[in-house]
Order: C-alpha cells, then structure tokens, then sequence
C-alpha cells in the first residue's frame, strides 16, 4: 500500500493599499478566498494567512505580517506561498527579486495567480523580473498621480495635511482644520510664557512635570517641540504648505523643501488660536535673542541651574564678558564673577565679584525708579508688535505697588541685561527699552 502523500504546507499573502471601505472589504474577501482556496485542494494544508492592511506596497520595510511570513518560510514552517498578485507582493523590483530568490533558494515557490506565474519555473524569474518592473512603474505613476492632486489642492489654497501629531487642531467632516480648545490652551500656555521670559527648554520641562499631554499624548517634550510650535503659522490661522516632499516614492522619505518645488502661503485658512499681534511678536523675540546671543558671545539663551534671571544677563563693566554665578551653599553665599577673572590661570580682568544680594538690591531700586518715570513711558505708536508688547507689559507692572523685595519672575520677565560697572554701580536694561544706572550706598553693601 503506497505511503499517503505529504500535504504541502501553504500560506497566503494579502494586502490592500488603501484605507478605503471598498479597499478594505476586498482585504476581507482575499483572506476568505485563501482560507478556502487552501481547504479546498488536497495537496495543500493552511500554514496561515498573512496580511497587511492600508500600508503602502512600494517596499515591504514596515509590513510586519509580510517580513513575519519571510522569517517563518526560513525557518521552515512554510512549503509553498500563494498571492495575488505581484503587485500585491511588492511594487519594489529589487525587493521583489530579493525575497523570490531568497526563498526559491530554500525550495520554497511563490505563486502569483494572476499572472499564472510559480517562481520555480524555468523563465520564471525572467517573467517575474518584467512583470515586477511595470508594478513598480505603476506605483510610480500612482505617486506621481497623488502628488500632482495634492498640488493642484496646494494651488486653490486647500489644505492637505494630518492632525494626528498637530497640537492644537482636528479635523471636521470635510476635512478642514477646527480647533480643539483642550490642546488649543496649552498652545496659548506656551505662546504666552515664552513672551514671559522663559525659554523652550525650560517651558518643556514645565509640561513634562505636570503631565501635560503633547501632540502625540505623551508627556515627554523637549525644547526643539516647544520651538517647533513656537514658528508654525498655522497656529495663527495661516498655512505654508509643502514645507517638506517625498523624494522617493519608493522609500516614501520626506526631506525640507529648500525650493525643490513651489511652496504655497494661504492666509488666513482656517481659525487661529494665537493673536496675529502675539505670533509675530513671538518670531521677533527669537530673533532678538539669537541676536543676543551672537551680540554677547554665548552658546546658550537660558536661565541656568534653577533658572536664575540674572543667567547669562550680566556683563562686566570693564572687559564686556559674561558673570557666572558661585554659590556656596554651606555657608549661604552666593556672587557673580567675571568669567574672563582668570585666563589661563592669569589674572585677566580686575572687576571685582558681586554679591547676589547685592545684584537683587540693585534691580529692586533699578525697577522702582521707573515709578517716578511711568507718565513718560514711550507710546506705542509706530513700534513693532514686540516692542508695542514690551511697553504695554511694563505700564501694566507699574500700576502695582513698587517692590518691596526682589521677585525672580519679574526680572525674569523685564530685563534685558545689566552691566556691572564695578561692585556697588549697576547699568541696567529693561525690554521696553528703559535704562536706569543705580549705586548702591555703603550702607546697603
């Protein structure tokens, strides 16, 4: 009596490429298809259905179930693999040629109804070779069809983009931009203490600490987010659309657009959550503060170790160079020193240190001499919207009572730098443009 013949173990690979309803229900007829067309032919047992939903067929990097079906045919789970078509197996040539070797090598046949191709025919790999190239010159023709209908909507001022990691905005029925008011306020949070004084950096770990949810909902930010948000025109209702492309429509990368192809500027697209008036004076102010930077020499525009006002705002009055802070904690003292004291472990500068009392002395009577001065505060006529905002901040602060002690956050928020001219003369600068030169007294030393 002859032996029973062994059943071949077949698998089968489906996919479809888009997320469209009548996309997605031809996914579930091929995977029906499959588990009868195996069922239903003797020589065959079901080794599984594998099947990538809505992702891209142009290269099989990121179709798990279709790399998952490679490593079980390689680790000898699976005779024999069935498809549709090749175009269904991959629209990448060298991809297609890569697996169909790679497998065809272990005895392992591929076959692609629709063509009446099995990849272990004699001219197989030949036909496979031109039927795979006119898929992926199809793919091509589809990009190029995409990007040509995604453009044409650029032209008329339509916006095409995704929310799903956008702060701040969904998308209604037809597609447009609304805004969602619980991102919306964490979008003004970051808009409003950024013109407070306080940086990307540490604005990301204000949220990070609170938990605060970002685009993606998480809690992890980090300063280049914070400074992303800070620059996009969206957030004050227009839109720069094509601010990257696709480059290669086979590995879908997307590179900056540095004039590649046409940029389109629509104004006024959609509802804003920032006041005009408020975003520009936002890109003044990182202006001004790279030109502070590059002005004063500094790696960094930041408050330091505990976020200090005075970090990276006072200068030596004799050499020009930035004070750094000392602290002794142990002994609760804490002063500032010319970073140029010692160069090379040679005296350089001779300004002497400054105490940091003495330093918050020093702006309390700075900022209160602005009170006997409040009537003649610049008009805000023919300013730029940062400076329209400074002064308009520092009319709002004089109305309160003058200070009785130092106060960080409004140093934080008003000055702009001071110089020490030596331990007891200060020349300070505020952001509305006011100056004051202060002495403190023996007595107050």
């Amino acid at each position: 009596m002859a032996a029973a013949r062994k059943k071949l173990r077949m698998a089968a690979y489906c996919r479809v490429s888009s997320d469209k309803d009548d996309q997605l229900h031809s996914f579930e007829a091929q995977v029906d298809y499959y588990t009868k067309y195996i069922e239903e032919h003797d020589q065959y047992e079901m080794a599984g259905i594998y099947a990538d939903e809505a992702i891209s067929g142009t290269s099989t990097k990121g179709r798990k179930d279709f790399l998952r079906m490679i490593d079980d045919c390689l680790a000898g789970k699976i005779d024999i693999v069935i498809t549709k078509s090749i175009s269904r197996f991959a629209r990448n040539t060298q991809d297609s040629l890569k697996y169909m070797r790679e497998l065809r090598n272990r005895g392992i046949p591929i076959i692609f109804e629709k063509e009446n191709i099995n990849s272990m025919d004699s001219g197989g790999e030949l036909l496979f070779t031109i039927l795979s190239s006119l898929a992926q010159d199809e793919s091509r023709n589809i990009s190029e069809n995409s990007k040509w209908g995604i453009r044409s909507k650029f032209k008329k001022g339509q916006i095409h983009m995704s929310t799903a990691n956008f702060l701040g905005y969904d998308k209604d029925k037809d597609g447009k931009l609304v805004i969602n008011e619980g991102q919306a306020e964490t979008v003004r949070r970051i808009f409003r203490e950024f013109l407070w004084g306080k940086n990307p950096g540490q604005i990301a770990a204000d949220l990070h600490r609170e938990g605060v949810l970002s685009g993606t909902g998480q809690t992890n930010w980090y300063a280049a987010a914070i400074r992303g948000i800070l620059t996009n025109e969206k957030h004050k209702g227009d839109a720069l659309l094509q601010k990257t492309y696709t480059s290669d429509f086979l590995t879908k990368k997307q590179v900056k657009n540095d004039g590649t192809v046409t940029q389109y500027y629509i104004t006024g697209s959609h509802e804003g959550i920032i006041d005009r008036e408020e975003w520009d004076a936002v890109q003044e102010e990182l202006a001004r503060r790279e030109e502070y930077k590059r002005r004063h020499g500094l790696a960094n525009y930041s408050y330091g170790s505990g976020w200090n006002p005075f970090t990276g705002r006072v200068f030596c009055g004799k050499c020009g160079r930035v004070l750094h802070r000392h602290c002794w904690n142990n002994r609760g003292v804490a002063q500032w020193q010319c970073s140029g004291h010692r160069v090379k472990g040679m005296l350089s500068c001779k300004n002497r240190h400054t105490s940091e009392k003495d330093l918050e002395d020093a702006f309390v009577k700075a900022f209160n001499s602005l009170y006997r001065d409040k009537e003649a505060i610049p008009s805000r006529k023919g300013k730029t919207p940062l400076q329209r905002l400074r002064i308009r901040q520092m009319a709002e602060l004089l109305k309160s009572p003058p200070l009785e002690g130092f106060v960080p956050e409004l140093a934080q928020l008003v000055l702009e730098e001071v110089t020490v001219l030596d331990g007891e003369k200060f020349d300070f600068s505020f952001l509305d443009g006011s100056r004051r030169k202060v002495k403190l007294p023996k007595s107050e030393k």
